[in-house]
């Protein structure tokens, strides 16, 4: 029998298969490169296994802000109705309620079932009280005046109703506060 195989190949030149292992090779060099390799696997298991999972809390925290927020542009472009029907209601002199009886009860219930809707949406109505302390994340000073019997940075005069969609503002409360100097 020769040296050379059916192809007339010598035998060196044989194709080597990756999966043949070499019969004279160190049997520990070969159990750390599986080990190794298997580590790797792991690793990059547990990574794919923790960007799915971030993925996953991501678009749960995404889908939450869109029901919650989604209507955010509608519920400013409402606000300004809201001021419209309170001004309405506020600009009709005592002496002229009576002639006017019938049109009031319908701005006022109309206001009423805005105020509904805003609550069934989570929009709450920001009324600061005369007295209480200006807070700039919720307020917007329109103006500050002094006015004995204050101290500064009370809120003097609300002006305006601020207005939350949840937990964010959608509108500060424009308010007067005090610049009344401590004695």
């Amino acid at each position: 029998m020769s040296d050379q195989n059916s192809d007339g190949l010598p035998p060196e030149d044989f194709p080597l298969d990756e999966d043949f292992m070499d019969p004279l090779a160190d049997p520990d060099s070969e159990l750390d490169r599986l080990k190794a390799e298997r580590d790797e696997l792991r690793d990059r298991f547990m990574r794919a296994l923790a960007d799915a999972e971030n993925a996953r809390k991501r678009a749960d925290k995404e889908r939450r802000d869109a029901e919650q927020y989604g209507g955010t542009r509608l519920a400013r472009d409402l606000l300004p109705v809201y001021d419209h029907l309170n001004r309405a209601l506020d600009a009709v002199p005592e002496e002229q309620r009576g002639a006017n009886a019938a049109l009031l009860e319908g701005v006022e219930l109309t206001l009423r079932e805005l105020g509904n809707v805003f609550g069934k949406h989570g929009i709450t109505v920001l009324r600061p009280e005369v007295g209480s302390r200006f807070d700039p994340k919720i307020h917007e000073a329109m103006f500050e005046a002094p006015l004995p019997d204050t101290k500064a940075g009370d809120i003097i005069q609300l002006m305006e109703p601020g207005f939350m969609l949840h937990d964010r503002l959608l509108r500060p409360a424009k308010v007067g506060v005090s610049s009344t100097p401590a004695s």
